[in-house]
């Protein structure tokens, strides 16, 4: 029977520990961590993410400042809003809630976020820090893989290890990430060719192509480790009614892999609490508060 890498589960574990060293290093701080999340617009999607995030920072003590701005708000607007948050003593992280309407700089908001607190792990400073394996902020969904590959202590050194994708929010931070670790690392996209031929040859294969049941069992091979980074909202035979999925056809590779993610409850659960970690270790620095919250990791 293969094993079923349960996010959520692990999500809760960490959460718990998390509570527990905000309890006991508050006092020092003489405040509670404080997360601010920027969202433009009404994208229906981004609405729940956010709410979700709102949910996790208060299950476990963090703060959290909801700036929810209409999509006629001007990029100056945004950015001047960022420079607020950015001395702002009581906010630790800042999230650009993402996607973002198209008339806005994406890349210029971003860069415009305190490198200290940019959350997400997407500033250039942050990714440049990456590139050299230097100590800094890590993207979360990313991070979440690897503690949740880490929890049931699936090796990553010197295995091969294919991502499909190339996003900066997953793909290539990833990518960097698990070459850090020594993993074998191959990238691929829609432009690969043979793509099922090359994701065959993966130890662990990470599907992050944003296409629905793009990976079916020819894309695997005995064994394998799959994790599923996509969530699609498909409509059901029943036409009333819609469904999950993510980019794997689970149900066409379950019987070849030994490990697997779930959708949902994969690694969506672990990239909202890589955020709380992120804007832990944030509010940790400024305090000089013990360091063991990487115990608290897997």
């Amino acid at each position: 029977m293969s094993l079923k890498l349960d996010g959520k589960k692990l999500s809760l574990e960490i959460e718990e520990r998390l509570n527990n060293y905000i309890s006991s290093n508050k006092k020092i701080a003489k405040r509670a961590p404080g997360l601010a999340v920027i969202r433009i617009g009404e994208d229906p999607a981004s609405g729940v993410y956010v709410n979700n995030k709102e949910k996790a920072c208060s299950r476990i003590g963090i703060k959290s400042f909801i700036f929810h701005l209409k999509d006629s708000v001007e990029q100056k607007e945004v950015e001047q809003l960022i420079i607020k948050l950015n001395s702002d003593k009581d906010i630790d992280g800042i999230l650009l809630q993402l996607p973002i309407p198209k008339k806005f700089d994406e890349q210029k908001l971003i860069s415009s976020i305190n490198p200290g607190k940019d959350v997400d792990g997407l500033n250039e400073i942050n990714i440049g820090k990456l590139v050299k394996n230097e100590p800094a902020m890590r993207s979360c969904t990313p991070a979440g893989i690897i503690n949740l590959l880490r929890s049931q202590n699936i090796t990553i050194e010197g295995k091969k290890i294919v991502v499909i994708g190339r996003s900066l929010l997953v793909g290539k931070p990833l990518s960097l990430m698990l070459l850090n670790l020594n993993g074998t690392v191959t990238m691929t996209h829609s432009k690969t060719l043979n793509l099922n031929k090359v994701c065959r040859e993966a130890d662990i294969l990470i599907a992050a192509a944003g296409k629905p049941n793009l990976v079916d069992s020819t894309f695997v091979k005995e064994g394998a480790v799959i994790i599923d980074v996509g969530i699609h909202r498909l409509k059901s035979s029943n036409k009333n009614q819609t469904r999950l999925c993510g980019d794997v056809l689970l149900e066409d590779v379950i019987s070849k892999v030994f490990a697997y993610t779930p959708v949902p409850g994969g690694v969506g659960p672990m990239t909202v609490t890589m955020l709380l970690v992120n804007t832990i270790f944030s509010w940790q620095k400024q305090f000089g508060l013990s360091s063991t919250l990487n115990d608290l990791l897997p």
